[in-house]
């Protein structure tokens, strides 16, 4: 058993430049460590993570190169994900937004605490849904509740993301981790070959269904990127938290 442990506690475990680089990395080398049979996803702190870092994100304004490969990453971190041989447990122990969101989503079975909820602001800040959102979610959740999730950007709250089929079920906040630690014991003791060809036929849905609307939600995100109505609400929302 492995933990992944988003570690930015001050900031929300909001993502920067270094995080988004470790979680289009790190799963490469899980892969190749071979005492590893099952990955736990969970936050430092009272958020899993709170999106893109406003000061990060806010430096894309004036530098397309990091904007750039700021997309080329964010394609990476889900095809990563996709491709990943083993079982990923996210014990989603709080506010988990944006790309937080998509990775929540992306992992194979998602235990959500009663405190913690889901919810992609991208529109509302002026950008399309493209690091996973957009892409993603009709594949889970009908896609009537998809839109009003995305044009809005409400959160979801624990029970509506298991209703709704964004999370597996809800675990009380203190039992999280142990919950999600007794479920990789489960997992961990299934036959190797056998769990991981599964996982791989289930994501091959997945990634066919994918392929299209991922690669246009990327290059729709990078054109609303430069628009001025996002300039301006993204500098408004860096100065409200700021």
């Amino acid at each position: 058993m492995r933990t992944v442990l988003i570690d930015r506690p001050a900031e929300l475990n909001a993502v920067n430049a270094d995080l988004h680089r470790a979680f289009a990395e790190v799963w490469r080398h899980l892969a190749a460590d071979q005492g590893a049979r099952v990955v736990i996803l969970t936050g430092a702190g009272r958020a899993f993570s709170a999106g893109g870092d406003l000061d990060w994100i806010t430096s894309f304004l004036d530098d397309p190169v990091a904007r750039d490969e700021s997309i080329r990453e964010g394609a990476q971190i889900i095809e990563e994900m996709l491709r990943f041989p083993l079982p990923v447990i996210a014990a989603v122990n709080g506010a988990a937004m944006g790309l937080g969101a998509s990775i929540a989503i992306l992992s194979d079975i998602v235990l959500m605490s009663d405190r913690a909820y889901l919810a992609d602001p991208h529109v509302a800040v002026g950008l399309v849904a493209g690091d996973g959102g957009a892409a993603f979610w009709p594949l889970l959740t009908p896609i009537l509740r998809t839109r009003e999730f995305l044009y809005t950007g409400d959160r979801i709250d624990a029970a509506t993301a298991v209703e709704v089929g964004l999370a597996s079920r809800i675990v009380p906040a203190d039992g999280l981790l142990d919950e999600a630690r007794a479920l990789a014991g489960r997992l961990a003791g299934q036959p190797v070959e056998a769990l991981r060809g599964t996982k791989r036929v289930v994501n091959m849905y997945l990634a066919q269904a994918l392929a299209g609307p991922m690669q246009a939600g990327f290059a729709a995100e990078v054109v609303s990127m430069q628009t001025p109505e996002h300039r301006e609400r993204l500098l408004a929302l860096r100065n409200r938290s700021g």
